[in-house]
């Protein structure tokens, strides 16, 4: 896919280029006042930063926000190889920033795009990592052996990822898939998935980051966490449970949890303003009440 071939109403097209950082090229989104206070932006595995379009015009009035599509994914798809893991990431995404030369007072991150938002954190200093349905819990038994396995292996295999998109490029199939995560969508956004479903080098990158995604080192350190963290969580969403949330808000210091009754995996794509509201009384210096963390 090149951002020719990108539908013309795509979310926020005329607001993103291609940002070469030496090594490798973003496409990103870059919105709001240059000179406000930035905010990095990052979404889960298998979208692109199109899935903050109901976000950004919220966060865009007071801030400048920058949303990557994330390596292997959309129009940041080539030139990641062997880049899809974790740390790798997470070291990439930093490079970004420095290329547009700013330092993010905080990262919002949808899934796996939290765990990412962590790990960043992790190497640098970050004011405030927001998690949304945030993706910090492990495959259970062989899944946990097996699925990294399998999505190497489809990922590296000739003709796997045209396979792929002839098998679920199909508009039913693709809004079968988002109403299994507990978010249904309505036309406009299971139209932009199925764009990128269609995008046999999205789905290549997709797997390969699946295949060597290991997030045990980190879920170990999150006991050690000394960035400010507040998770929300939907009670809707059927792809990461809300008590993946729950669970990792007791194991971070002073973590803050909000749960979002009814909504599903991507909240943020079914609410009008795309969370933005909660998103910014979060980052209040004082922060937003949230929910006790249960036991």
């Amino acid at each position: 896919m090149t951002p020719a071939s990108l539908p013309a109403d795509w979310p926020f097209k005329a607001q993103s280029t291609l940002v070469s950082t030496g090594r490798q090229r973003f496409w990103v989104t870059d919105t709001g006042p240059k000179d406000a206070p930035a905010l990095l932006l990052l979404h889960g595995t298998g979208a692109s930063a199109h899935s903050f379009r109901r976000t950004l015009p919220g966060l865009s009035q007071t801030y400048r926000t920058i949303t990557p599509d994330l390596p292997g994914h959309g129009l940041s798809a080539k030139g990641f190889a062997g880049r899809l893991g974790l740390d790798a990431m997470a070291q990439d995404l930093w490079t970004l920033c420095d290329t547009l030369q700013i330092q993010p007072e905080a990262i919002i991150g949808h899934s796996a795009g939290a765990a990412i938002g962590l790990r960043m954190a992790e190497l640098r200093p970050v004011l405030q990592v927001i998690g949304l349905n945030a993706a910090l819990g492990e495959f259970d038994g062989a899944a946990a052996f097996l699925f990294p396995i399998i999505a190497k292996g489809l990922a590296t295999l000739p003709f796997a990822a045209s396979a792929i998109t002839a098998f679920f490029g199909r508009p039913g199939t693709v809004e079968r898939i988002l109403t299994g995560t507990g978010s249904p969508l309505d036309p406009e956004g299971r139209a932009q998935y199925l764009t990128l479903v269609r995008d046999p080098d999205h789905i290549t990158g997709a797997l390969g980051m699946m295949a060597d995604w290991r997030l045990q080192g980190l879920l170990s350190r999150l006991p050690e966490t000394k960035t400010k963290v507040t998770l929300i969580a939907s009670e809707g969403d059927r792809a990461v449970p809300p008590q993946v949330s729950i669970d990792a808000a007791k194991r971070i210091p002073g973590a803050k949890l909000h749960l979002l009754p009814k909504l599903g995996h991507l909240a943020h794509e079914e609410t009008e303003d795309g969370l933005s509201a909660l998103i910014l009384d979060v980052l209040k210096p004082d922060g937003s009440t949230a929910t006790p963390p249960r036991t």
